[in-house]
Order: C-alpha cells, then sequence, then structure tokens
C-alpha cells in the first residue's frame, strides 16, 4: 500500500495534472523508491524539492500545420516539455506518433530526468514529439511537416540550453529534415540535435548505442547471478532502433534471440532471428515484420504484438513501447523460465509486472538504467561536437560500456544503502534522483 507521503504527494500530482496517467505511474515509482531518503534527509522536503521536480520547468505546446502529397492542409500539435536542467541542458528525444499527447511527454521527460542523471553525464530531463505519425507518408511530407515542426521548436532549443534527439518515428531522415530547419532559422551551424548523420556531425556507435547499452547492462544483471549470455533464450519485444541492436549485440554475445514484434504481431523462430533480414525489412524497405517470416521457413508469424511474452525464454528485452509488458504476461514468463528482464523501451513493464518480477526473484533491469545508453552517446556526441572531432567506433563503445557499467553500480549501490538490496529500480531512482535534488539544493529555489 502507498505511504502517507506518496499518498499525499500523488494527490497533488493529479490535481495539477489531470487526465494523465502514464504521468501519474512514471511519478508514483520513484516517489515509492525516495521515500527513504526524504526520511533521511528533511531538507529534501522543507525546500521543496519534491513540488518542485515533478512540475517542469516550462511545457510547450504549438500547432504544426504542413501540406501532404494531394495539396490537402494538415495540422498537428507539437510539444516540448523542458523538466528539469538542474545538472546541464535539457535533454531528450522527439516522439512522432499518433498517440503522443502531453502526459506522455511529461512521463518520458519525468523519467529522462533520472536517466541522464543516471549516465554521469552533464544533461537534463527534456522530452518533445508529435501526433504526427510518420508510418506511410512519403519523404516529402514528413521532410514539410520536420521543416513546419522545428519552424516553432528552434525558438526554445540549442547547444547550450536544450538538444533533443530521436525517439519511437524519429529517425536518421527526421533528425537530417529537422537539423536542416534548424541550421536555416538559426544561421547557426552547432550541436543542437543528436542522432545525427555521421556525415554532419553524428557519432559512431549512436545508432546502436541503446540497444548495446542495454545488453551492457543486462550483461552485469547475469554475471550477478554466474551467468553470460552464452545459451541464453531471448526474447525482443520491438524492432526499431533499440529492438535490432539488441538482438545484434546479444547475438554477438552468444544468444539466442528466438522472437521480435512490431505493432501488428510478432515472429518466432527456434533457429534464431536472422538480424540481417530485419534490418533490411525495418531500416530500409520500412516494411513490416510478418515479412520476414515470408522469407525464412523456420519462422512463424502470429498476430497481436502481446502475445510474444508467451514464447518460453530465459531473458525478456521490452524494447517496443510504454506498458506493452502486463502482470499476466509478467506470470507467463516467470512461468516459463525466465530469469532476467531489461527495459529496452521506457517504461514498457506496468507496475504490477514490475512486482511479479521482483517477487518471483527475476532480476528486472528498469528503463531509467537499462536503456540509458542512447542518451549517453547522446551526450558523447555532444561533446565531439563541441570539440569539432570524432571518436572511432571502438573508443564510443568503450566508453559506452563504461557508462553503463557505472550506472549498474550506482544502481546497486544505491538499492543497498537504502535498504532495498539487489532492487534496481529503487537502485535508479534513489541514485538518480540524489543527484539532482542536491544540485537543485545547491543553486536555490529557482
Amino acid at each position: 500500500m502507498p505511504s502517507e507521503f506518496v499518498e499525499t504527494a500523488m494527490e497533488k500530482v493529479v490535481a495539477r495534472n489531470p487526465g494523465q496517467p502514464e504521468f501519474y505511474q512514471a511519478v508514483s515509482g520513484v516517489l515509492e523508491s525516495i521515500e527513504p531518503v526524504v526520511c533521511r534527509e528533511p531538507n529534501l522536503a522543507d525546500m521543496g524539492i519534491i513540488e518542485r521536480l515533478v512540475e517542469p520547468d516550462r511545457q510547450i505546446m504549438f500547432r504544426a500545420p504542413w501540406v501532404d502529397d494531394r495539396g490537402q492542409v494538415r495540422v498537428n500539435r507539437g510539444f516540448r516539455v523542458q523538466f528539469n536542467n538542474a545538472i546541464g541542458p535539457y535533454k531528450g528525444g522527439l516522439r512522432f506518433h499518433p498517440s503522443v499527447n502531453l502526459g506522455i511527454i511529461k512521463f518520458l521527460g519525468f523519467e529522462q530526468i533520472f536517466k541522464n542523471a543516471l549516465t554521469t553525464c552533464p544533461i537534463g530531463g527534456a522530452k518533445g514529439g508529435s501526433d504526427f505519425d510518420p508510418k506511410g507518408k512519403s519523404d516529402g511530407e514528413v521532410m514539410r511537416f520536420c521543416q513546419s515542426f522545428m519552424s516553432e521548436l528552434f525558438r526554445h532549443v540549442g547547444p547550450d540550453l536544450d538538444v533533443p534527439a530521436g525517439d519511437i518515428g524519429v529517425g536518421a531522415r527526421e533528425v537530417g529534415f529537422l537539423f536542416g530547419m534548424y541550421k536555416k532559422l538559426s544561421n547557426t551551424y552547432s550541436g543542437v540535435l543528436t542522432g545525427k548523420g555521421l556525415e554532419y556531425g553524428g557519432s559512431l556507435v549512436r545508432k546502436q548505442a541503446t540497444g548495446y547499452g542495454l545488453v551492457y547492462f543486462v550483461t552485469r544483471m547475469l554475471e550477478a547471478r554466474g551467468l553470460g549470455w552464452e545459451g541464453q533464450v531471448v526474447l525482443v519485444s520491438g524492432s526499431g532502433n533499440v529492438a535490432i541492436y539488441a538482438t545484434e549485440r546479444a547475438q554477438q554475445l552468444g544468444a539466442n534471440v528466438v522472437a521480435m514484434s512490431d505493432s501488428d504481431g510478432y515472429v518466432v523462430d527456434p533457429a534464431g532471428i536472422q538480424i540481417d533480414t530485419v534490418k533490411r525489412i525495418k531500416e530500409v524497405e520500412r516494411g513490416r515484420i510478418k515479412c520476414y517470416a515470408d522469407e525464412h521457413p523456420s519462422a512463424e508469424y502470429h498476430e497481436g504484438y502481446r502475445g510474444i511474452w508467451q514464447v518460453p525464454c530465459t531473458v525478456a528485452l521490452p524494447s517496443a513501447t510504454e506498458n506493452e509488458l502486463d502482470a499476466d504476461a509478467a506470470r507467463m514468463l516467470v512461468t516459463n523460465g525466465c530469469i532476467a528482464v531489461g527495459e529496452g523501451a521506457n517504461m514498457p513493464s506496468t507496475s504490477e509486472a514490475i512486482k511479479v518480477f521482483l517477487d518471483a526473484g527475476v532480476s528486472f533491469g528498469p528503463a531509467k538504467a537499462a536503456n540509458a545508453g542512447g542518451v549517453a552517446t547522446s551526450a558523447l556526441e555532444m561533446s565531439q561536437n563541441s570539440m569539432r572531432l570524432n571518436w572511432t567506433f571502438e573508443e564510443v563503445d568503450r566508453r559506452l560500456q563504461e557508462i553503463m557499467n557505472s550506472i549498474y553500480d550506482a544502481c546497486t549501490a544505491a538499492a543497498e544503502a537504502y535498504g532495498t538490496p539487489g532492487n534496481l529500480e529503487a537502485g535508479a531512482n534513489v541514485a538518480g534522483f540524489l543527484k539532482v535534488a542536491h544540485a537543485m539544493l545547491a543553486q536555490g529555489v529557482v
């Protein structure tokens, strides 16, 4: 049951932010973890740290009109929520998807505060996006929308102010169009976006970073159980950047990834997912995952993406979208022998599912820790842009591994220090909160 501390704080959050369930879920999870911190350091409550932390610095919402290929005027809504910059300029991705609304962006931005703090890089938390759906749009339509979107967003971002990146629906194509428009409007050439192409300031490993970083974090989880990737049977939900490169790296380390999905359904290939096929279908052809089964006789396609959790595995990497894995799915995974879950997407497991995993002794890597490799490498891209140089693939990958190891160590130490040994979710919340809260204290009430 939630404590009086959590209930009181959540009543205020709900009253001030009506109709935003994902935001409530993210805030309540953090509050439950940090209650022991506030009890030990009452000055955090006295200085209103909690009240300030759950209220964004600013919430920007705007109209983004554009013209489709038939000459019809379309209107979408754009968002940027700049949540907290106590430890550095705002940093967080842009999501283009029909499900985007203010509550979704606020939940993502709130989570980003702690994720970015865990990376040890000097970056604050933000998130943005639009209810524009790039799926099925021509390159010209995507370009015109991105230009319209940036024609307002450019007023609110900058290399020392707010540095957006990609997220669902925003890949290399979209980042390129956004960067080109920012450059034109601002009359500057700066590292205002990350995830850029290698030809104009991007970083090696950035494309792979979230997926690779997820695997590096889960590696530590497995090592704590005396295990490695060799012989592990793995499910990876999703088939975007995170899922593709988590699959690639896990396979390189000896795992057998047997299933992947998209929003329509999932494929199961007992012989092991052929990742080159998935890359071609998703990155080149922009097709659906069902096409994989047409090319590989060993694979079966099933409608309904949630069914992927019925497939027996030892490791699950939910890497599609928020709340894709509920309590029933979690119980199914436990029953089928799953021993470790690493979140590649943002908040893909419901609160009830997380409780099932923790009660069953499943090693659980929360998103704000396990998928921080993407934003960490974005911070490395920012560093390279500032210094006007490029590091090699090996150098960036080495730094990424070091960051993911430091995140795991910080989560483990914080969980131990505050009475929840082995609980990486509580440890991630506490470690991220402490860094941000102490920075806020040092800077006064601003």
